[in-house]
């Protein structure tokens, strides 16, 4: 018998005991983008142990692509599942870290890695059992919250041969994304000057620091004439010299964040002059380096409407009055303004957790504004983006609150859901040749050229 849709729906269903086991291993081991040695080796264990051939990429240790099937179309699932520094959190309504300044899943990544495993192994299960042509790819990809894994795995071809890719993320709302993230590029400043006593000899020294201010304060300056939807951040490092020390050392460390990767190149670029002023007016010298850069999400409306037919087709998360009280028991720690316009937004109806489908076009008034590097695989291939209720609405991802929910039965609820739509997308795009060829036509009247911003 022909396995249909609703099959593969209850595969995901079956599979809840091993979904809730893979949250709970994932958020109870949290690892730092760069660390995430234990959660790569899980997921790898658990896709070898399904049958998935396992390839890894020498430079990346902590990136693999899980493979099953042959032949065309070859299905991308992207899975993450690095851990945010300092956001430790006991699954409890009080800020309360298991360990104080430990790493914490505060972005949702347990979830996010097991929902996109699970996923992927119910595609495996189906294309075994129907012995069709088509290839399901499962993706281990690093250090998202650094803005590079996928970029750094771009840029050793692990994406080449793909043709379709399906992100999620958890967040507050049943939800599809058509385009979203603000490209985002990283640089290092590092000026060098020359010490002297800053009492006894100032004038023989030449302040790195002092150019590492200035530069800060051009920068300040320059905002004003950027794009209004751009966002420079930045940090600094005096290099620990004592104030008797003209600093021979200083840098600045800097994230340029546009609607575009175009802007970003262009902002970017006018910041290293910035950079040159101030080396020019305290004699130091300066060296740039770009450290990546990951685009903004390509839009194709065709992917999403696919993507939100399967919303609309899976069980969206069901929450009970027990989880209903703990999420307004999270909400308390956030203020009525936050909350009441989340709700309203989310048209919860008063309650804390979403528990409908939101609106096809809720991404044009509350879009992605944070950057991803999921943004550089949808200018490789057409990759759709959905969201599912993981926390409440009103919580933020990246607070103790988000990590909190994404511990409990809340976001394994929503991972839930999400694992059945990852399968129902993969499932119509196995089936439905002419869906295909609207994505790809879309895709490709829209693409552009593509190479990672990353040297290696």
């Amino acid at each position: 018998m022909k396995m249909e849709k609703k099959d593969l729906h209850l595969e995901v269903k079956k599979m809840e005991s091993l979904l809730q086991t893979s949250c709970r291993t994932i958020w109870e081991n949290p690892e730092v983008g760069g660390n995430e040695k234990a959660s790569a080796d899980y997921f790898r264990r658990l896709l070898d142990a399904e049958g998935f051939h396992i390839i890894n990429e020498e430079h990346l240790e902590h990136a693999f692509c899980a493979e099953y099937g042959s032949g065309k179309p070859v299905i991308a699932i992207l899975g993450e599942y690095d851990a945010l520094p300092g956001l430790s959190q006991k699954v409890t309504d009080k800020k309360k870290p298991v360990k104080a300044g430990a790493p914490g899943h505060g972005c949702g990544h347990n979830l996010l890695g097991s929902a996109a495993a699970v996923g992927a192994i119910a595609v495996k299960r189906y294309l075994e059992a129907e012995g069709i042509s088509g290839t399901v790819r499962f993706y281990g990809c690093p250090e998202e919250e650094l803005l590079c894994g996928k970029v750094k795995m771009a840029y050793y071809h692990m994406f080449d041969g793909c043709d379709f890719a399906i992100s999620w993320h958890p967040m507050s709302a049943n939800m599809v994304y058509d385009n979203g993230y603000l490209a985002s590029a990283s640089a290092h400043f590092e000026f060098k000057g020359r010490s002297s006593h800053a009492a006894f000899a100032p004038e023989l020294g030449r302040s790195a620091l002092d150019a590492v201010e200035l530069m800060n304060v051009g920068v300040n300056y320059l905002r004003e004439h950027v794009t209004s939807k751009a966002r420079i951040h930045y940090t600094t490092d005096s290099g620990g010299f004592a104030p008797n020390i003209v600093p021979p050392r200083a840098g600045s460390w800097y994230f340029v964040r546009a609607p575009y990767i175009s802007d970003v190149k262009e902002i970017l670029a006018r910041v290293g002059k910035v950079a040159e002023g101030a080396a020019l007016m305290t004699e130091t010298q300066v060296e740039m380096k770009v450290d990546y850069g990951c685009c903004e999400m390509q839009e194709n409306h065709a992917f999403g409407d696919l993507a939100y037919e399967n919303l609309k087709e899976a069980e969206l998360p069901v929450f009970d009055e027990e989880e209903m009280a703990f999420a307004n028991r999270l909400l308390e720690s956030v203020s009525d303004a936050d909350k009441e316009k989340a709700q309203k937004l989310y048209e919860t109806e008063g309650k804390p957790m979403v528990w409908k489908l939101n609106s096809r076009n809720l991404y044009e008034i509350n879009p992605l504004t944070a950057s991803s590097d999921s943004g550089d695989v949808s200018h490789m291939m057409p990759m759709c983006a959905i969201s599912t209720s993981c926390w409440p609405a009103g919580v933020a991802p990246h607070t103790w609150q988000s990590a909190a929910a994404a511990g409990s039965s809340l976001g394994e609820k929503g991972a839930l859901c999400a694992a059945q739509v990852i399968a129902g997308i993969a499932y119509d795009l196995y089936n439905k040749p002419e869906v295909r060829e609207d994505i790809l036509k879309e895709f490709e009247e829209k693409k552009d050229e593509y190479t990672p911003m990353y040297e290696g």
